[in-house]
């Protein structure tokens, strides 16, 4: 019975905001995250087998590399781009536009330092990474890139404050796609990873004046130079690092299960067990991009809403949270054994499909926090979720470390299924700020673990 109440609920709440103008904006939202999420990989995955081709291993792997230096050193300023997002967000909802300007050109000034240093400390480190003088071309490149990304990433974030994230998508799809294109062309045509790396470079500096325009167009005349204010600055500083410790403790985690398989089962089981992590993370990476919006329309309303109104959204939210994951879900768990013979062969299917359904469950249980996640930034507790990410970070690697050596990678993906619970906490801390009269004006309300027992 309780069950059916929650699916009557959600038909009920549909039917309702079908003809809102605010729900069909969020929807536009939540598909513009999931197309962003799902861009590159797509463009990647049909251009794959053409470049490895005729590039050859040793190109395309050096091609890999380089990109993935400049990815990870991104993560340095994605963590302040959250922070423009949250405080943005929150001034937009109280309709205080020179806090608005504030915010922006702090993170200008935050991201373009970061960018810089990360940059420089690329180029610099390139002849002691790579050795062939075209892949430290590509490299220092790269670190160009690095510093054009870091700043491209404040417009996007406060498109996205101002729940715009459509235009900045269609910019990111657009820029992405062109590159594989001109690559594929590239290639084509004889060239190698330096001339990759340069129109790359070319296509991400037009993306990111695109970006500055957009926002521009949609939200005003920010001026995006860089400036020192005593108000925001430490305030940025402060939620942004949080927010970075969390991106970078989650990109060590990542790599963390394949290290420990390496080195208990040697390479054949970090093989298997990648390929298995590529096919079910998407539930969780495409459930938390959909759902993103959660996050500056949150924080937009918390300024000007009570508690009681904070509380319907974040309920609702959690219902279409729990069937995203469950239509993601489903495919994958149970069609495991034949998506692997057909990708990558019956012998294959054979050896990691067990592992391919547990992983699939894992990031599943993982995805179901994704409400109280974006709920927690929007209010602003980020200290308690990047302390509450690590210590099942932690865990989950101390516990695989034991199941491994039993199970194998089977072992470790069975480990993964810690993680996710273990951060369903993050609802009770949830339920509590929106009970305290933390958010808005509201003191008292039904709490959301009402919301949450409708759906079980």
């Amino acid at each position: 019975m309780s069950l059916l109440k929650g699916w009557n609920n959600i038909a009920r709440g549909l039917g309702e905001l079908r003809s809102s103008a605010r729900v069909r904006a969020s929807a536009v939202n939540a598909v513009s995250g999931i197309a962003d999420y799902v861009a590159q990989p797509v463009s990647m995955l049909l251009a794959a087998p053409f470049l490895l081709r005729h590039m050859g291993l040793s190109q395309f792997g050096l091609w890999m590399l380089v990109s993935a230096a400049v990815s990870s050193s991104s993560t340095f300023t994605t963590g302040f781009g959250d922070a423009a997002v949250k405080y943005v967000s929150g001034a937009r909802g109280e309709s205080d536009w020179p806090e608005v300007a504030s915010v922006v050109r702090g993170a200008i000034t935050i991201n373009l330092a970061l960018g810089l240093l990360m940059g420089m400390l690329l180029w610099l480190a390139a002849p002691y990474v790579v050795h062939h003088v075209f892949a430290i071309e590509a490299l220092r490149i790269g670190s160009l890139i690095l510093v054009v990304r870091s700043v491209e990433s404040v417009p996007v974030s406060t498109l996205r404050a101002f729940e715009q994230y459509l235009p900045s998508v269609r910019i990111n799809a657009v820029s992405r796609c062109a590159i594989i294109l001109i690559t594929v062309l590239l290639v084509a045509k004889g060239g190698g990873v330096t001339g990759i790396m340069l129109a790359t470079f070319v296509v991400s500096s037009m993306a990111m004046l695109l970006q500055a325009r957009a926002l521009r167009k949609y939200v005003g005349p920010v001026r995006l130079l860089p400036s020192i204010d005593g108000n925001w600055l430490p305030k940025i500083a402060r939620f942004g690092s949080f927010s970075w410790l969390q991106a970078f403790s989650a990109l060590a985690f990542s790599q963390a299960d394949r290290l420990i398989i390496g080195a208990l089962l040697g390479t054949t089981g970090v093989a298997y067990y990648s390929v298995c992590t590529q096919a079910a993370q998407p539930i969780h990476g495409i459930s938390s991009a959909g759902l993103h919006f959660l996050f500056p329309h949150l924080s937009a309303r918390h300024a000007r809403e009570t508690a009681v109104e904070l509380r319907r959204v974040v309920g609702f939210a959690f219902r279409l949270n729990l069937l995203l994951v469950i239509a993601l879900l489903l495919p994958v768990a149970l069609f495991a054994r034949p998506i692997l013979e057909f990708w990558m062969g019956a012998e294959f299917a054979h050896a990691a499909g067990t592992t391919l359904s547990v992983l699939a469950v894992a990031f599943a249980l993982l995805a179901v926090n994704i409400t109280a996640h974006y709920t927690m930034l929007a209010l602003g507790q980020i200290r308690y979720l990047t302390c509450l990410n690590l210590s099942a970070g932690v865990a989950t690697a101390l516990l695989m470390l034991v199941l491994v050596s039993h199970w194998g990678i089977t072992g470790a993906a069975a480990a993964r299924l810690l993680y996710g619970p273990v951060t369903w906490v993050l609802y009770l801390k949830v339920r509590n700020a929106l009970s305290d009269g933390s958010a808005g004006s509201a003191h008292t309300a039904p709490e959301l673990a009402v919301a949450v027992e409708d759906v079980g």
